[in-house]
C-alpha cells in the first residue's frame, strides 16, 4: 500500500513516494554510535580527561637532586607547569647552569623564566641557562608557557645540570617528553 507523502519532505523515490531512510536498521545504527561517540568525547571534556595533565621526573646524581614537573598530555593553546627543582647539600657555588635540548621549546609560547637566567646560550642541540645561585640548598626555577596555538606534535628533551664552564660535564640528566592532544 503506498504511503502518502509528506507535502514538506524533499526526500522522495523516482515513482513520488516519500523514503523514510532514518527507520532502516543500519541507519538507526549508525545514529546511536554517532551519539554514543559524541558523548564520550563530551564526557571526557567534563572530566577534564581532554586537558592538561602533568608528570614528574627526578633523580640523584653526584650529590644533585635534580625534579623536573612539565606537561606529560596537553592541547594547543593550554597553560601548562614547567618547573626545575634542584637540590644540592652545601649550595650551588656562585653559578648554577642547566642544560635543556633546546628543540623542546618550540613547542611553547613563552611569558619567561623566573628568576631569569644570567646568561643564556645555545648550541647546535641544546639551550644553556646559567642562574646566580641562590643561597641555600634549593633552586627552583619555573617557566611561565602555554602550548603555542599552532603545535601540533609534541616534543622530547633532556635536562641536565651541567657543572664546567664548557657546558660538556652534566652532573644530573632526566628526560622528558611532552605529548599533544588534538
Amino acid at each position: 500500500m503506498p504511503s502518502t507523502p509528506d507535502p514538506y519532505s524533499t526526500v522522495r523515490s523516482a515513482d513520488g513516494l516519500q523514503l523514510d531512510e532514518g527507520s532502516q536498521p543500519i541507519a538507526m545504527w549508525i545514529r546511536r554510535l554517532m551519539l554514543s561517540a559524541m558523548a564520550l568525547v563530551v564526557a571526557a571534556g567534563v572530566v577534564s580527561g581532554l586537558g592538561v595533565h602533568t608528570s614528574t621526573a627526578s633523580t640523584q646524581d653526584n650529590g644533585y637532586g635534580l625534579t623536573v614537573h612539565y606537561p606529560a598530555i596537553a592541547r594547543a593553546g593550554l597553560d601548562t607547569e614547567w618547573q626545575v627543582v634542584i637540590t644540592h647539600p652545601g649550595g650551588f657555588g656562585r653559578q648554577l647552569t642547566l642544560a635543556v635540548t633546546g628543540d623542546y621549546f618550540n613547542i611553547f609560547e613563552t611569558q619567561g623564566f623566573h628568576p631569569n637566567p644570567s646568561q643564556e646560550t645555545r648550541d647546535g642541540q641544546n639551550l644553556y641557562l646559567t642562574f646566580t645561585a641562590p643561597p641555600g640548598d634549593t633552586f627552583m626555577l619555573d617557566f611561565d608557557t602555554y602550548i603555542q596555538p599552532s603545535s601540533q606534535k609534541g616534543s622530547s628533551a633532556a635536562v641536565s645540570i651541567v657543572k664546567n664552564s664548557s657546558f660538556t660535564t652534566p652532573v644530573a640528566t632526566v628526560h622528558i617528553r611532552t605529548r599533544l592532544l588534538p
